[in-house]
């Protein structure tokens, strides 16, 4: 019963088991059926980590369930509501479970992450306009965050959840401004704090809620996603308190076409624990009395092609890698790099650039935005 149903859902989703198209599957085991419609999007990662299935293309795969609304089709089961219920009642992202997600990812090593990544340790969404090369795409960026933020050589600069430092590297550069990294990873603070050492920048260990200071310019990227729901409004009033009268605050996020309180269980799980994506509505709710939204850009195909771009250059890395990572840890960020690629092209997921003031004076934005 198991496999005529999931193989119903994937012919729904013009995909076809041991078929001879690059989206199509071939299962080696025959309990991955159960296993998939048991636990669902956790059992089908589990399922591809363990060798039970495989696809020469997985990006392409995915886009084709998500563009089919497979999981909608698959009924939900208690043991699987059960696993999502802490997200609701508990608070995943409080002070003391903050540093999870910075041990469990961020400090995985150095080595792995500068395997795929651009020269400014750019580890979220690229721009590519006018280009197709991952480094130029990342330069794109961070001049489009500049240019958004009205970045000026005597403004002093916030960046919360700084990663390597290659924001506040970039921006210190190329516009002379100060900056202020905030960050909770060992190794990303440790390789910063060199990286950027003749630049007027320093950065901080401590959690966003404990940032000291008022700053001209406040700028997030890639870190909201670890916020969580049940903290949205303190974070806005974080920065509120922390922005000048007359500031700007650029917000750069993953977003969801849903509100909820929960994240994929295999990606909380294997990539990114407690993890959450906010809706549009979430974030307006938690900006809402605190900040006018002056721009709203999204960016997801953009991140179809920087996560397609990483995925070929960890393919290119992985002989070097492998001395100290395993076959699963392959699979498993083959699955990752490719399932995400195939949610922004499905736009099942979203990349948001959001500007805002306290005052909503009405920021000029750069004329080339849609590019």
């Amino acid at each position: 019963m198991s496999k005529e149903l999931i193989e119903t859902i994937l012919r729904d989703a013009g995909i076809h088991v041991d078929g001879p198209a690059p989206s199509d599957i071939q299962v080696h085991n025959p309990a991955f059926y159960q296993r998939v419609l048991t636990d669902r999007n956790l059992g089908l990662g589990e399922a591809y980590m363990d060798g039970w299935w495989d696809c020469p293309q997985l990006d392409v795969f995915f886009h084709r369930l998500l563009t089919s609304d497979a999981e909608r089709k698959v009924k939900t089961n208690l043991k699987y509501l059960l696993r999502l219920a802490p997200a609701f009642i508990l608070n995943l992202q409080s002070r003391s479970r903050s540093r999870i997600i910075a041990q469990r990812h961020y400090d995985l090593g150095n080595d792995l992450f500068f395997s795929f990544l651009d020269p400014y340790k750019q580890y979220s969404c690229a721009y590519f306009h006018q280009t197709d090369d991952l480094a130029q795409a990342q330069v794109n960026k961070l001049d489009l965050i500049r240019r958004k933020l009205h970045l000026e050589n005597t403004d002093h600069l916030l960046d919360i959840g700084c990663g390597w430092g290659g924001l506040a590297k970039y921006m210190a550069e190329q516009v002379g401004c100060t900056v202020t990294g905030v960050n909770i990873s060992s190794e990303q603070l440790q390789y910063a704090r060199s990286w950027c050492r003749d630049l007027p920048v320093r950065f901080l260990d401590c959690d966003y809620r404990d940032i000291p200071g008022v700053y001209d310019k406040i700028v997030s990227v890639g870190m909201f996603e670890h916020v969580g729901a049940k903290n949205y409004r303190t974070f806005m009033r974080l920065v509120h308190r922390c922005l000048k009268d007359d500031g700007i605050f650029l917000l750069h996020t993953i977003g969801s076409n849903f509100s909820q309180f929960t994240c994929d269980p295999w990606i909380s799980r294997y990539i990114f624990p407690n993890g959450m994506l906010p809706s549009m509505a979430q974030i307006a709710r938690a900006a809402e009395g605190l900040f006018v939204i002056e721009d709203w850009h999204n960016l997801a195909p953009h991140y179809d092609r920087t996560l397609m771009a990483w995925h070929a250059r960890f393919q290119r890395a992985w002989p070097e890698l492998r001395k100290t990572y395993d076959e699963r840890f392959k699979r498993m960020w083959d699955y990752y790099l490719l399932s995400c690629a195939g949610a922004f092209r499905a736009r099942h997921i979203q990349l948001w650039q959001i500007v805002m003031t306290k005052d909503g004076r009405g920021v000029p934005q750069p004329a080339n935005l849609r590019g």
